[in-house]
């Protein structure tokens, strides 16, 4: 797999994994606490596609590493919140498994670029 090939294909991995954390942020509980925590994930779960897919689109190596960043940065604070969610046990645990192991890898891949861009 060239590189065009593993951009286009997490571009989309990314974009899957947004949409799996809106429809898990749809089936937090309402209340006033959750809504903060609702929109939260909301901004930092799709964030982590939408900064991947700037990087892309990026106008110079720095640039690029800076998109690149944020969306680890993203990745890593989605985590927090699934965990905030996870101990509030506000969704079944079987529920979080797939969209916690998949924020984890996504974390790690973001991290591996990053570093080397260095």
């Amino acid at each position: 797999m060239d590189n065009k090939e593993f951009s286009k294909g997490l571009e989309l991995r990314t974009k899957k994994f947004a949409i799996s954390i809106l429809k898990l942020s749809a089936q937090l509980p309402y209340s006033v606490e959750s809504k903060v925590i609702r929109n939260q994930i909301s901004k930092s779960g799709t964030s982590v596609g939408a900064n991947y897919r700037e990087a892309n689109r990026s106008r110079s190596k720095p640039d690029f590493a800076n998109k690149i960043k944020i969306a680890e940065s993203e990745a890593s604070e989605t985590i927090y919140w699934l965990e905030i969610i996870q101990e509030m046990e506000w969704i079944a645990e079987f529920k979080l498994v797939d969209i916690m192991k998949e924020a984890n890898e996504l974390l790690a891949i973001f991290t591996s670029i990053s570093k080397n861009l260095k």
